[in-house]
């Protein structure tokens, strides 16, 4: 059966093969996450040399989510039916497209339409690299693997703002594009080389040639390989041998989903009983997250510089934010070997809040903000990367893209409204600080749906 081979594979230890597949989605994610924030490191150039007031950079900054958000919406749920790797391809190939057309731009309307390119390739990847890592990780170390491979957004973001800063001064905004547009690209042949399609997948879709590529996999997982390739498990069964981060409570459906027949695939699944409520609170945590983290990652480096820092040095105070976030995550992802997933995640989201307060609170106070910024990075990063670590257990194997792909492209609707209310709020007056007591709103809405989240899981029941 398809969910005995799964279950080896993801008891005991991690395979070679196995953490090559996270580590290479590491890899991809650390791009994306300088692809993603490239818009904010080069903002500053970008209003000087063009003289943009604050709605038109307000604009750019949310073109990027926009795209992200198509992406996530369209491009994530072909990975259902072409596969986690070749959609990653893809995505590859249109992000590379996307930085390079951002280079030769010459108006804001030209560059937010390559950012809209560029977004559609990241958001569209972005829920693949979740999901692949989902389905190669072990049980015990799944939450620590989704938290190192969405850790790579800021650790990406780090070494590409310090890269950005050398590149603007040495050879103007345009470079950076071209320099992201280069390192994105050489991704693909890495990607066809050593980056597997998913067990899960091809136990499940069986696409052309999945007996030989199955085997394949098996041999280097050093389980034993098959003659033919075992009844795929239906959609209502298919969530039998996933188990939630953080939990290590065995769970059991009700014979209604046990009875197996498929019922509807795609979207419709995803808001359909008994998956409907959790799928609404799932969506609910994401667009309030991203609201909140979109408007500070964007903003966080202009605030800073119209607080007095020179353009370079905004930059760093969103390096540092971004080192927090590291942090931040890689110790939740730690943590939730131990803990509820649910529980740390609304932690993190409620001190957050309370480290926006006090971000907002030192407005002007240049040395103590930067500290504040490093505190409110490691909560914020740690916020998220809690929600991406509880959503693919929430959906079976052949949803289970589509799913985080809409949880993600849901939320990135509230990235696109982070960044533009920001730059609308700041054209009427607000102050940085009033803003930043604004955007902690929406965190804590998200808290309360993780919290609900967690309070839909019992031992008995886990939604599929």
């Amino acid at each position: 059966m398809t969910t005995d081979i799964v279950a080896n594979m993801k008891e005991g230890s991690m395979r070679p093969v196995q953490v090559l597949a996270v580590t290479i989605c590491v890899i991809i994610n650390m791009l994306d996450g300088f692809d993603v924030l490239v818009m904010a490191f080069t903002a500053p150039s970008i209003s000087a040399e063009w003289s943009l007031q604050p709605q038109s950079v307000g604009i750019l900054l949310s073109s990027g989510l926009f795209g992200m958000a198509a992406g996530s919406l369209f491009i994530a749920p072909l990975a259902d039916r072409l596969g986690r790797r070749n959609n990653i391809l893809i995505c590859l190939s249109i992000i590379s497209a996307g930085m390079l057309t951002s280079a030769f731009t010459n108006s804001v309307p030209e560059l937010a339409a390559a950012r809209v390119v560029t977004g559609i390739g990241i958001g569209g990847a972005l829920a693949s690299l979740t999901t692949i890592t989902a389905e190669y990780s072990s049980y015990k170390r799944q939450g620590f693997a989704i938290s190192m491979v969405q850790s790579g957004y800021p650790v990406g973001a780090t070494i590409g703002g310090v890269i950005a800063a050398f590149l603007i001064v040495a050879y103007g905004w345009r470079s950076v594009y071209v320099f992201g547009a280069l390192c994105t690209f050489a991704m693909i042949p890495l990607v066809l080389r050593y980056l597997p399609e998913s067990l899960e997948y091809l136990l499940e879709r069986k696409p052309r040639n999945a007996l030989g590529q199955v085997n394949q996999l098996l041999e280097k997982l050093g389980m034993e390989q098959l003659t033919e390739l075992p009844e795929s498990r239906r959609a209502g069964d298919a969530a039998a041998s996933s188990k939630f981060a953080g939990s290590s409570r065995s769970a059991e459906l009700p014979k209604s989903r046990r009875a197996g027949a498929i019922r509807k695939t795609g979207v419709l699944e995803l808001v359909s009983a008994p998956l409907r409520t959790s799928t609404l609170l799932l969506w609910c945590a994401f667009f309030m997250m991203m609201l909140s983290f979109y408007f500070v990652l964007s903003w966080t480096p202009t605030l800073l510089t119209d607080a007095g820092l020179r353009a370079e040095q905004g930059i760093s105070g969103g390096v540092l934010m971004n080192i927090g976030g590291i942090i931040g995550g890689a110790t939740l992802g730690y943590l939730t070997a131990r803990f509820s997933a649910h529980r740390l995640t609304g932690l993190y989201m409620a001190l957050c809040v309370v480290f926006m307060i006090v971000f907002g609170l030192l407005d002007g106070n240049l040395g103590p903000m930067l500290v504040a910024g490093f505190i409110v990075g490691y909560f914020i990063f740690g916020s998220i990367i809690g929600l991406y670590s509880i959503a693919p257990d929430i959906y079976s194997a052949v949803v289970r893209n589509t799913g985080m792909g809409w949880a993600i492209g849901v939320g990135r609707f509230g990235g696109i409204i982070g960044p533009s209310a920001g730059g609308f709020l700041l054209a009427q007056g607000w102050t940085a600080a009033q803003c930043f007591y604004a955007f902690g709103i929406p965190l804590l809405v998200a808290m309360v749906a993780v919290l609900l989240l967690q309070a839909r899981q019992s031992p008995r029941l886990q939604l599929a």
